[in-house]
């Protein structure tokens, strides 16, 4: 995907979201999370139910799949630029998180399930972190996850082997027993992340 795809998908989620969904927080008092923030929260419903596939060929649901502290990504495995640089970000803020002694997963949810098959995604997976869970399902099942997380994607012109997917980009920090809690964007680094994502955790932990 292009920089301009990239952008593109981007502005259209936000657009998305911005009309239905995104506050500034005017009253923190309530906030669990308020110094964990960076000023802006959903005020809409962001993940949910889902049923997808695993590389084992096993259906899941989000339940199964979130069981701890996760950041779930929408991305694709023929993705050319900007899926590896956003997973390798993540991956790197999980690593740089277990030394700290917080357990954290990635999860990649693939919008191209034509290609991305469980086999695929278990390469995948193997080759990226041995962490990560990699997720595909049928068109309908990638479309009902991409629903519940506001995502947006598009497949593009081109042949049946050799085509983009225009996509968002943002990642999302799911904490179990909480839902959503954060996003982060393309430009945020994998050392700012694990800060954010390790304040969040600890934030949720001292809740209980």
């Amino acid at each position: 995907m292009t920089r301009l795809y990239a952008g593109v998908a981007v502005g259209v989620v936000a657009a998305f979201l911005g009309g239905s969904a995104w506050y500034v927080i005017a009253n923190r008092a309530g906030d669990a999370f308020a110094q964990c923030r960076q000023g802006q929260i959903a005020g809409g419903e962001i993940g949910g139910p889902f049923t997808l596939v695993n590389p084992a060929g096993e259906t899941v649901t989000d339940a199964e799949v979130i069981t701890k502290p996760s950041l779930v990504y929408f991305g694709y495995t023929f993705c050319p630029d900007v899926c590896p640089f956003d997973m390798q970000r993540n991956v790197e803020a999980v690593d740089i998180l277990d030394e700290r002694g917080i357990d954290v997963n990635p999860v990649f949810i693939s919008i191209d399930p034509d290609r991305d098959t469980p086999q695929a995604l278990g390469d995948y997976a193997h080759n990226m972190h041995p962490k990560l869970i990699a997720l595909t399902g049928s068109a309908e099942q990638v479309k009902t996850a991409s629903q519940a997380y506001k995502t947006y994607y598009r497949k593009q012109p081109g042949d049946d082997e050799f085509y983009l997917v225009d996509h968002s980009t943002f990642t999302y920090l799911m904490i179990p027993g909480t839902g959503f809690v954060d996003f982060f964007r393309r430009e945020v680094t994998a050392e700012q992340m694990a800060d954010s994502v390790a304040c969040f955790v600890e934030a949720a932990s001292a809740g209980k």
